[in-house]
């Protein structure tokens, strides 16, 4: 061969894009003629129809899926293109085009959204356009349009009652984009947390992103809360705004009777209104915090004492201050102490630990303070303090793995039957008297010569039981949580196939047989495996230096379990949809929860009045991973002012 013949490179072809492309992977063009996805607004080096038909095959296999090749993809992809256009036209409206009038309704709309999304009431609208225009005098000083700059800045309406306005329209548009989601998806799960005044309302699935975990509704209550009650509101919300409940896979729920009880219950009365059982799970961080309140009683009786102790010296602000200069003095490795949260019972275990750490210094202050507790002399409480704030600190860790958002039911359920076996590591170090586990009780016992622990280990026993009898939801359906990662491991006759309508168990099965043998999706499976493994090593390794912000930057394991999934064709169906709706699984309703946390920064006393409707805009806009459409939103109003 001749080797001065140049290989040609493909952007010598000159390659058309092929119009058939666009009903058939969802693409258009861009100004320069170059392949663009309609779906993710991904742009393509070239006019290749193999890379388009990969990218279409790999990253939106759910989307071939629910619109097969014919006239639903057609009709699907024109929705597209009109979503294109209407984004194309308002972009160069907002770039090019875009009156004063416009712009500073844009502008009112990005201020509105910071506002909430910080928790800042609405009023601080007027305050912030206020210091615009003073900075602006000097910022743009030097400008020659500057009196048309601060002039735009003076019309850009930001009064309490627009910024009002402009939130609770941003939180309908989100609705709007997280319904037609749910509804798109192959299967979905809610998570249920009710307080007297109102229920938050999680839904957990699967799009063309990956999996999502989003506030839906906060659910205003009236009058009593029981569990008809809950079921009705729940129900109405979900038919009002027509939520497709075919698709509904699992509930999660805080485990109070009302919620799960046998009858009446809002899960036993929305399972009788479907016709069919779904999985149902008791949230994984209640029963821990349940287990974690299995100590004996004289272990309990040494917390009352440290809060009754640590609440007198930091409730009252002089107090504070003389103990915090009394640790400067003596030149303590604690800064202060930590106030007890009732709401979070594991909040304790900080308290215990930052307690025993200037337990001298606290004897000395209350000493000058003329405070008497005999407990703090006696031998046995002081093992007893510093056996809880080991355990606490175990019991902690447990805790932190299994808070956050997008964890998945199978990692949780992972997490607690590891600890359980910890806590018969535990029990046996105690028995040997090593305390290889217990490093505050190990310094406290070489320091006083302590030989009796045998009176310890109850506790121990008393939370191995307590753990071996919580978490049976979840025990049970071990298989069915396991799919995702180890589909071709599972007998298929193990899984639960009650829950996910739409799944055809005789056809999950030949797909199962079909696929085994494939080795090129086999080697995806075995690709996620040793995916997962990287990552938990890695995230081990972190942790132990502290690096929690590294942590945070690790790929999702959720998140290669979905693209591993999305990469396989609709030939396996049975699987995919199977495989998403577990992914779809809440394993706590620990998101619930921040609801309510975000609730009282928001609702404070300052803003008591605030309800109904303003408060879920405000709470929906300071959780959701969703951006408003404000270029449609504009468009919208303007449309109304020429009417």
């Amino acid at each position: 061969m001749d080797k001065s013949c140049k290989k040609r490179k493909i952007s010598e072809e000159h390659r058309m894009f092929n119009d058939t492309w666009t009903y058939s992977f969802a693409f258009t063009t861009d100004k320069t003629g170059l392949p663009v996805c309609l779906i993710c607004g991904e742009k393509l080096a070239n006019n290749k129809k193999s890379n388009v038909a990969r990218h279409f095959q790999n990253k939106h296999g759910a989307f071939a899926e629910k619109y097969p090749d014919g006239d639903e993809r057609k009709k699907a992809v024109l929705e597209l293109m009109q979503k294109a256009d209407l984004k194309i036209d308002l972009s160069k409206n907002h770039f090019k085009k875009m009156n004063s009038a416009t712009s500073t309704t844009y502008a009112s709309f990005v201020a509105a959204q910071e506002i909430v999304r910080h928790g800042k009431p609405f009023t601080d609208g007027d305050y912030i356009k206020e210091s615009f225009i003073k900075i602006s005098e000097h910022l743009f000083s030097d400008f020659e349009n500057k009196s048309e700059i601060v002039q735009k800045i003076r019309d850009m309406p930001l009064s309490a009652k627009t910024v009002k306005d402009r939130t609770v329209e941003m939180a309908e548009n989100i609705t709007r984009q997280q319904i037609k989601d749910i509804n798109s998806a192959v299967a979905y799960s809610i998570a249920c947390n009710a307080s007297k005044e109102q229920i938050a309302l999680f839904c957990r699935y699967v799009n063309s992103a990956g999996p999502q975990e989003e506030m839906i509704e906060l659910i205003p209550l009236k009058g009593q809360t029981q569990g008809e009650d809950i079921y009705e509101a729940v129900l109405d919300y979900l038919k009002t705004n027509e939520i497709n409940t075919t698709h509904l896979v699992s509930v999660a729920t805080d485990g109070a009777p009302i919620m799960t009880g046998p009858q009446d219950s809002f899960v036993a009365l929305l399972q009788k209104s479907l016709g069919r059982t779904l999985l149902t799970f008791h949230c994984i961080l209640h029963q821990e915090a349940l287990c974690a309140q299995t100590f004996p009683p004289e272990c309990a009786e040494v917390m009352n004492v440290v809060i009754q102790i640590v609440n007198k010296i930091m409730a009252q602000g002089s107090n504070r201050h003389q103990f915090h200069f009394l640790l400067e003095e003596v030149k303590s490795t604690s800064s202060d102490l930590l106030l007890h949260n009732k709401v979070q019972w594991l909040s304790r275990g900080e308290v215990l630990k930052r307690f025993a750490a200037c337990l001298e210094e606290v004897k000395i202050y209350l000493g000058t303070r003329g405070l008497t507790f005999p407990e703090l002399q006696w031998p046995e409480w002081l093992e007893r303090l510093h056996f809880m704030v080991d355990m606490t600190a175990h019991l902690n860790t447990l805790n932190t793995t299994l808070q956050g958002k997008g964890g998945t039911a199978l990692h949780m359920l992972e997490e607690l039957l590891a600890f359980e076996h910890k806590l018969a590591v535990f029990a046996k170090d105690l028995e040997r008297g090593t305390l290889s586990h217990f490093p505050s009780l190990r310094e406290f016992k070489q320091a006083h010569d302590v030989t009796d622990l045998e009176h310890l280990q109850s506790a121990i026993t008393a939370m191995q039981t307590s753990f071996g009898k919580r978490f049976c939801e979840l025990r049970e359906e071990k298989n069915t949580l396991s799919f995702p990662v180890a589909p071709l491991t599972i007998d298929p006759s193990l899984l639960n196939m009650t829950a996910f309508a739409g799944v055809s168990q005789p056809d999950l099965e030949m797909e199962l047989a079909d696929i085994a043998d494939k080795d090129m999706w086999v080697s995806k499976f075995q690709r996620l495996t040793a995916n997962l493994e990287n990552v938990a090593r890695q995230k081990a390794v972190l942790a132990q230096n502290d690096k929690w912000t590294d942590i945070e930057r690790l790929p999702k394991p959720e998140k290669l379990i979905f693209d591993t999934w999305n990469a396989i064709p609709v030939t396996y169906a049975n699987m995919k949809k199977y495989a998403f709706g577990v992914l779809s699984i809440f394993g706590s309703t620990y998101i619930c929860e921040q609801v309510f946390s975000n609730i009282n920064y928001i609702k404070n006393k300052y803003r008591s009045r605030l309800t109904g409707n303003s408060l879920q805009s405000c709470v929906k806009m300071k959780l959701t991973s969703y951006r408003p459409d404000v270029q449609t939103l504009c468009a919208e109003i303007e449309n109304q002012k020429s009417h």
